[in-house]
């Protein structure tokens, strides 16, 4: 009897290991992210979106909707151009007629750059005014989505996410804005505020960060009544993880053209390192427990109607921004280049 007792127990536990290999070895599910950006104003949300394609491929994150906050009929155009470069041109593009920022900027004319009488960069969507409301994708793609699944990245101002809170139910769903949200979104991984002082000629100064000052009332909306978790990236951030122009001018050469390195090179041509703000976001969105960055203590965002952020300790709040210590630096940089910079049918796992 004892001895049947000790073969069964065995056997259990056997089993137990077994399964417990055979979990370990399901891949987790792909990140369901919607990327909010002003594309066009700066390079780094081309970088971002680079990114987003590069982790789409190696099965990290699924990029569900793009919703564009910068008012030009091109920055639509460009963007369906880098998703159709990496072969997911039919991704919904969304915009919103805020009149901010409506200058041209100087690459996403890139969307009509010819060669040999044929676009450089084929794409199907022509111009942001063909392009639906932000608001609708944005509902359309949270109604179809997972309950508590939706990673949602701004890195760019903050109206098309605010005007979202403020929907109505309407035909694409029964729900406000703020229900979907509360019902759908799991985290909001935002590149906007400054959370230390920015070292200057004068010396350490408070920062008003871009983002934030262009839309000062839509960021104080985020701020104060989004339901879920935040995590935000400050300026301080993404200007300690300068990208390497030396990656523009050799890890791009996969491709005979490459949109991402031709955008970087007309934003601001090397040996210019660009900060790496918007990147930032996105890894923190996909990847929250690779060690990346630290986390501050909860608490709240606050957003001053001078577009200055303050940052209120709580235990019971739901904001948190990121720290990057000097011994994370490095090893953050190289993941973003590798990840810029990554084939576009490239499918390597990326565990670093």
């Amino acid at each position: 009897m004892k001895r049947s007792l000790i073969y069964i127990t065995l056997a259990m536990a056997i089993l137990s290991s077994a399964l417990g290999a055979a979990q370990k070895s399901i891949p987790p599910s792909p990140v369901p992210l919607i990327f909010d950006t002003d594309i066009g104003n700066d390079v780094d949300d081309v970088l971002a979106l680079g990114m987003i394609h590069a982790l789409q491929s190696r099965g990290e994150c699924e990029l569900l909707a793009v919703t564009i906050t910068k008012d030009h009929e091109l920055a639509a155009a460009f963007t369906d151009a880098v998703n159709t470069f990496y072969g997911r041109g039919d991704i919904p593009i969304g915009v919103c007629r805020s009149g901010i920022t409506p200058q041209a900027g100087k690459f996403i004319a890139l969307a009509d750059k010819k060669d040999k009488g044929g676009l450089r960069y084929p794409h199907d969507l022509k111009s942001g005014k063909e392009a639906p409301n932000a608001v609708a994708v944005l509902r359309e793609t949270l109604v179809s989505a997972k309950d508590g699944s939706v990673v949602m990245v701004q890195v760019g101002f903050s109206t098309n996410y605010a005007n979202l809170l403020q929907s109505k139910a309407d035909e694409i769903s029964g729900l406000s804005g703020m229900e979907l949200v509360k019902k759908k979104v799991r985290l909001l991984s935002i590149m906007a505020g400054a959370f230390a002082k920015i070292p200057g000629k004068d010396g350490p100064h408070d920062h008003r960060e871009y983002n934030i000052v262009n839309d000062i009332p839509s960021a104080q909306t985020i701020a104060r009544s989004w339901p879920t978790l935040i995590i935000w990236s400050g300026f301080e951030i993404g200007i300690a993880l300068p990208y390497p122009h030396q990656s523009i001018l050799k890890d791009y050469r996969h491709a005979q053209q490459h949109p991402l390195a031709e955008a970087y090179i007309a934003f601001y041509p090397p040996p210019h390192d660009r900060p790496t703000w918007d990147l930032t976001s996105v890894l923190q969105g996909v990847r929250p427990d690779r060690g990346y960055f630290e986390l501050s203590p909860k608490g709240r965002v606050r957003v001053a109607d001078d577009g200055l952020t303050r940052f209120e300790e709580q235990a019971s709040g739901k904001h948190q921004y990121l720290i990057l210590t000097p011994e994370q630096k490095p090893r953050v940089t190289e993941v973003l280049v590798a990840l810029c910079s990554q084939p576009r049918d490239c499918r390597a796992d990326g565990n670093r």
